[in-house]
């Protein structure tokens, strides 16, 4: 196991250094001049080129990569054109904004999606079955900012029990927190229903049911903690969609998360900014995936055996 985990912190290194190449040359071929969103476009030609050579801009490519990756190694990713401030301190004082975000966004999807996904399933071909599987079709389908939009209309303008905007308050994060979760959660219910479609027609499940325990005991204790397990990997998946799709809310709640900072960084060409936040986003990604795969082989009993062979083989090959 501690093989597998220092093998898959390893394998980290390689791909983050793939997405920030990928997104450098992306900054690189895309139209814009980050010195001409700075001074405006009344400068003159020789206030251009001082900004261009102060940022760095008129060196090629592989020098200003390399530079960037050399001024990661030694902690220092930049400071931003925009703010002129380093770009670390500013996504650390906006990152736990986005980490709540979609960590209650994934707890509301889970605790919405699973119960629907054992409801569908134990209801097979019914209209409750129907009704479960047209509601999640409906939420997977529907665009995030019309959907919080609509949330303002109604429960804010309309009503006026929510705030419009910010999170000074915790009824600030209840539609945040609803618009990223909905489409996720009927993710979650309609592969909760296709596992526990499956699980329900071993044959140990209907050994349990001839014993003559309770349908609710059946379901709970022997199919669901087996039926769950594929799930725990959709969430490692849904959680690099929360983080991307936390823009959206971010923007329209004006939460100042990293969501916003990155679209921010974006509109105004800040290389810093753009670069050091999808690298802070794919390295908090990777580190949640890993701990999903370690999760994932705690939970599931055959890959804890396939582990123990392989340990039992290895002592016995070096007795």
């Amino acid at each position: 196991m501690l093989r597998y985990i220092i093998r898959r912190v390893l394998l980290m290194i390689p791909t983050l250094l793939g997405i920030t190449l990928i997104v450098s040359l992306f900054i690189t071929i895309s139209p814009g001049d980050p010195a001409v969103l700075i001074l405006g476009t009344m400068a003159s030609p020789e206030d251009l080129e001082a900004k261009r050579v102060e940022l760095g801009l008129n060196e090629p490519f592989h020098i200003r990569y390399v530079n960037y990756l050399l001024g990661v190694l030694q902690g220092e990713f930049g400071i931003s054109y925009r703010t002129d401030r380093h770009v670390i301190n500013e996504i650390l004082q906006r990152y736990p904004y986005s980490l709540m975000l979609v960590f209650f966004s994934l707890i509301v999807s889970i605790g919405i999606g699973i119960p629907i996904g054992i409801f569908a399933a134990t209801h097979q071909y019914s209209w409750k079955d129907n009704a479960a599987i047209f509601l999640s079709l409906f939420c997977v389908s529907m665009p995030n900012f019309w959907f919080a939009l609509m949330l303002i209309s109604f429960f804010c303008v309309r009503l006026g029990i929510l705030p419009t905007s910010g999170v000074d308050k915790w009824t600030g994060w209840i539609l945040p927190v609803i618009t990223g979760s909905l489409g996720f959660a009927a993710t979650i219910a309609r592969q909760m229903r296709s596992n526990m479609l499956e699980v329900i027609r071993q044959d140990y499940i209907t050994t349990a049911r001839a014993k003559g325990q309770s349908e609710r005991l059946v379901l709970y204790r022997h199919a669901l903690k087996n039926a769950v397990i594929p799930v725990i990997m959709v969430v490692g998946g849904i959680f690099g969609m929360a983080m991307g799709g936390s823009m959206i809310a971010e923007v329209i709640y004006s939460i100042p998360g990293l969501g916003s900072y990155t679209l921010s960084g974006l509109q105004s060409r800040d290389y810093p900014v753009i670069q050091t936040s999808v690298l802070f986003m794919s390295a908090l990604f990777a580190v949640v995936l890993l701990l999903i795969d370690i999760t994932f082989a705690i939970v599931d009993p055959r890959i804890r055996s396939q582990y123990a062979k392989k340990k039992r083989k290895s002592e016995g090959v070096a007795a």
